[in-house]
C-alpha cells in the first residue's frame, strides 16, 4: 500500500465525480459522430474543443490528460487528446486522417484532468453494421467490465477482480465457441493524481492476491479482449498496439471509487 495514494478528501471526491461525469460527456458525444466516412482526426478535434471550451465557468479547469503525456518508456510525448483504435489495434492509436468505414470498430479512449483530478474512460463503439463475431465481441469485453467492478468491493483483492474479468471471458467465449485473447501484457490501473498510479489490475488472474481494496483506491478497470491471439505488437508510430493475427479487439474502460459499500461508477452521466 505504500505507492497507493488514497482519496478520501471531500473536495478531492467532488472533483473526482466532475471529472469523472464531464469525461463520461465527451466519451458520449464522440461516440455520437461516429459515422462512415468520419476521420479519426475529426474525432479528436472534437473532443479537444468539448474540453478546452467547456462552461464558461469552468473554462480553464478541464484540460485534456493525455495530450503531451509521456508514459514510462516512450520515446515522445502522445501527441494528441484520444486515443482511438480500429479494428485490430488493441489501444494508443494515434488518430490520423483514417476515415471509418461500415463494418468497423473503434475504440475511443481518454483522460480528462479537472482541477488535478484525472479519470479513465473508454468505449467500443461500432460503425455502421458490424459483423455477428464483432457484436459479441463488443458485449462479452464490456460485460467482463462490469464482472470486474461488481468485485471492486472494500475487503476484496486486486485479485478478485482480475478473477472475475477473466472468468466471465472464458465462460462467455465458450458459449460462443471463440477462444478469446485476454491480453496479459497490458491491465488497469490506479489513477486520480496521475494517469497511471499503483496499482495495477490484471484482466487475469495470475495467482498473486494484490493490493487489499479499501475505501479511497481509485482504479481504472479496463479489459481488452481479442478475437484471436492475445500476443500484440507495437506499430512503427511508436504507440499504437496491434494484435500479431490482424484481428479485432475491444476495449472497455470506468474509473471507479471504492466505498464502504458497492463500488461507484465515476465515468458515467
Amino acid at each position: 500500500m505504500a505507492n497507493i495514494k488514497l482519496k478520501t478528501d471531500l473536495t478531492t471526491i467532488k472533483n473526482l465525480r466532475e471529472s469523472g461525469k464531464r469525461l463520461a460527456f465527451i466519451v458520449k458525444k464522440v461516440g455520437e459522430a461516429i459515422k462512415p466516412g468520419v476521420s479519426l482526426i475529426e474525432l479528436d478535434r472534437l473532443a479537444y474543443d468539448l474540453i478546452v471550451n467547456s462552461d464558461k465557468k469552468e473554462k480553464g479547469n478541464y484540460k485534456p490528460a493525455l495530450l503531451n503525456y509521456r508514459p514510462y518508456g516512450a520515446d515522445f510525448p502522445y501527441p494528441n487528446t484520444l486515443c482511438i483504435s480500429v479494428n485490430d489495434a488493441v489501444v494508443h492509436g494515434i488518430p490520423n486522417e483514417y476515415k471509418l468505414k461500415s463494418g468497423d470498430i473503434v475504440s475511443i479512449d481518454t483522460c480528462l484532468d479537472y482541477k488535478g483530478m484525472i479519470t479513465d474512460h473508454t468505449i467500443t463503439f461500432p460503425v455502421g453494421k458490424i459483423k455477428k463475431e464483432d457484436e459479441e465481441l463488443l458485449k462479452i469485453t464490456k460485460g467482463a467490465l462490469m464482472a470486474g467492478i461488481k468485485m471492486a468491493i472494500s475487503g476484496n483483492h486486486i485479485q478478485d477482480i482480475s478473477s472475475a474479468i477473466e472468468g466471465y471471458i472464458k465462460k462467455e467465449g465458450k458459449k460462443i465457441n471463440k477462444d478469446l485473447g485476454i491480453i496479459k501484457t497490458l491491465a488497469g490501473h490506479g489513477v486520480g493524481y496521475k494517469v497511471h498510479e499503483d496499482p495495477y489490475v490484471q484482466n487475469y488472474d495470475d495467482g498473486t492476491k494484490g493490493a487489499k481494496l479499501i475505501p479511497g483506491m481509485v482504479l481504472a478497470i479496463e479489459p481488452m479482449v481479442n478475437l484471436g491471439t492475445e500476443d500484440i505488437y507495437q506499430d512503427k508510430d511508436g504507440y499504437t498496439l496491434r494484435t500479431t493475427d490482424g484481428k479485432n479487439s475491444a476495449h472497455f474502460e470506468h474509473t471507479i471509487l471504492i466505498t464502504k459499500d458497492k463500488p461507484e461508477i465515476l465515468t458515467v452521466l
